[in-house]
């Protein structure tokens, strides 16, 4: 079976850490098969086009967040009515989403397994269960594993795993209690895309 997500990380020629700590290991797809995917994938390709390039990094962050093409749309034109500069609203209303929240808190290896155990009502917020990956938390938020949920396998080694993760500094986590606080909006944001280049693609 083909693994999908492992070929669009092949297809744009960068990691995404779309599988979590594999990314970082030599069983990293990009690692054991650094060329494009298909029968010419070895073949050399001409540098794409201007337009080109903003389409890949427009997918590099929809892929990397897991969203759809329409998701994706209505974020950037809620950052274009936003006060301030566009390509930092973006990055921060994703940095919002509760899925990558509880990824960057360390509860989960990647964003699509955030995504499932939030999904499956295995996280809460300030002592309710939500099920919705797309929740955009605010300041002084308390994301925390529900009572219920704490044998679940993912969580079991939680605590250890906690002492080597580095949460953003927008975020707080307490690995004993294994909870997390949002303490301000997002900032420091990841320089692995050209947001200025996705603006120009959705400003066309």
């Amino acid at each position: 079976m083909f693994n999908t997500r492992e070929k669009k990380e092949r297809a744009l020629g960068t990691k995404l850490f779309l599988k979590g700590t594999r990314c970082s290991s030599p069983k990293c797809a990009t690692v054991r098969r650094p060329t494009r995917p298909g029968l010419h994938g070895k073949k050399m390709r001409r540098a794409p086009s201007e337009y080109g390039q903003q389409l890949q990094e427009k997918q590099k962050i929809q892929f990397s967040y897991g969203l759809r093409e329409g998701q994706l749309q209505r974020i950037f034109k809620e950052a274009v009515k936003s006060p301030g500069v566009t390509g930092d609203t973006v990055l921060g209303l994703l940095e919002r989403r509760l899925d990558n929240v509880v990824f960057r808190l360390g509860f989960a290896p990647s964003r699509s397994v955030a995504r499932q155990l939030v999904g499956h009502g295995h996280l809460m917020i300030n002592g309710r269960k939500l099920t919705t990956p797309s929740y955009r938390v605010r300041v002084k938020d308390k994301i925390s594993i529900r009572p219920q949920s704490k044998e679940h396998p993912q969580f079991r080694e939680l605590a250890e795993s906690m002492e080597s993760h580095d949460a953003p500094v927008w975020l707080t986590m307490d690995g004993e209690k294994k909870e997390g606080i949002v303490v301000s909006l997002p900032q420091d944001f990841d320089n692995q895309f050209d947001i200025n280049r996705v603006v120009d693609y959705y400003s066309k």
